[in-house]
């Protein structure tokens, strides 16, 4: 049908339409490297989380997702200067990784992720300052 067609075609209309299902199961296949990289540095662990969609006139529309809650080592509280540095860290990929601060942790909402080995690929560059 049409719609499948645009669907699949359309990166945006892709993400969209990906299953929690599909992408918590992502989460878990990445969750590992990313926990081996970071070591004793934070932990990382696969969350649900909700992908905020809209803009302009429906700004707060959300649909489920999940992703990984990643957690610099330290306590339940870690200083806003340490998720500071982990988020950094990311956005200075190659490829940027945006995420959000939320609760403590650094959220990667994995809605948007399609190519999983590119991403772990990169980890290589990871650094923080």
């Amino acid at each position: 049908s049409k719609p499948h067609r645009r669907t699949a075609r359309v990166p945006t209309l892709r993400s969209l339409a990906r299953p929690a299902e599909t992408i918590r199961a992502s989460a878990e296949r990445v969750r590992e490297s990313i926990a081996a990289k970071l070591q004793d540095l934070a932990s990382v662990e696969v969350v649900d989380c909700d992908s905020q969609i809209g803009s302009g006139a429906l700004p707060t529309r959300r649909i489920p997702s999940a992703g990984l809650a990643i957690r610099p080592a330290g306590g339940k509280k870690p200083s806003g200067t340490a998720l500071e540095k982990l988020s950094a860290a990311f956005r200075n990929l190659p490829v940027p990784v945006v995420g959000r601060l939320q609760d403590g942790a650094l959220i990667l909402d994995l809605r948007c992720l399609e190519d999983e080995a590119a991403f772990l690929a990169q980890l290589l560059h990871l650094v923080f300052k």
